[in-house]
């Protein structure tokens, strides 16, 4: 994946058996989607805050976290769906499971047609709801397409890089709402950036220099001193 921002959704496969991840990323990859795999429950949630997928595959038995530790940890800062693919039979675990955040869980040994299928309808249950899917500013300088992850300013597209395309969704999803500063940081970087207000004041002067009018005197994403931002279509 590059820095810019990607067309095809993206998986998180957590899974510590070889052969199981290597077939889920080939039939994965094969079908379009952009995949990462971790092996242990530390790699995937260092993935989660760092790549931002669309979608995690996870495995509840992991050589070092409990996979009800990564839901927990993912779910500390991000709503993204998590499909448990586990061995565990016993209703118990799925019911753990879902409690503690999970979106869906298939057994093993899996159909890779029925695996496929939930991954398509997490998918859809994530799109935003089209009626809220475009954002038009009230002087018609810019349309922000939530679905497409498409920018236009005064008619001309825009082209943003990841980090600034996640900052403007989470300011656009949120009209006239104060974002403070350690949940735009924890929502676009991950958990442990939430004290970096350093990696916000130059990504919020980045999408200013794209979106305003006059950058020094922004009309669309206002400071509120010491505590956030504020997105103003």
């Amino acid at each position: 994946m590059t820095a810019e921002s990607a067309t095809s959704p993206g998986v998180l496969i957590v899974e510590d058996d070889p052969q199981i991840a290597r077939a889920l990323l080939v039939n994965l990859k094969a079908r379009g989607y952009r995949t990462h795999h971790a092996a242990t429950g530390r790699q995937a949630l260092q993935l989660a805050a760092h790549e931002h997928p669309d979608v995690v595959l996870l495995d509840l038995g992991l050589p070092d976290l409990e996979g009800r530790e990564v839901i927990e940890g993912i779910r500390g800062w991000s709503t993204v769906p998590i499909i448990v693919v586990s061995a565990r039979h016993e209703s118990q675990s799925k019911v753990d499971a879902l409690d503690r955040g999970a979106d869906d869980f298939i057994t093993k040994p899996f159909a890779m047609d029925e695996l496929l299928a939930r991954l398509r309808a997490a998918l859809r249950r994530a799109q935003p709801d089209p009626g809220h899917a475009v954002v038009d500013t009230v002087d018609g300088r810019l349309h922000i397409d939530l679905a497409a992850h498409a920018l236009t300013v005064a008619g001309t597209p825009v082209r943003l890089t990841r980090l600034e395309w996640r900052l403007l969704e989470v300011l656009a999803r949120n009209p006239h709402r104060l974002i403070s500063r350690t949940e735009l940081l924890t929502t676009v970087w991950g958990p442990q950036y939430g004290e970096e207000a350093n990696y916000l004041r130059v990504y919020i002067s980045q999408l200013r220099a794209k979106l305003e009018p006059e950058p020094s005197s922004p009309r669309y994403i206002h400071t509120e001193l010491g505590m956030g931002y504020r997105f103003t279509p």
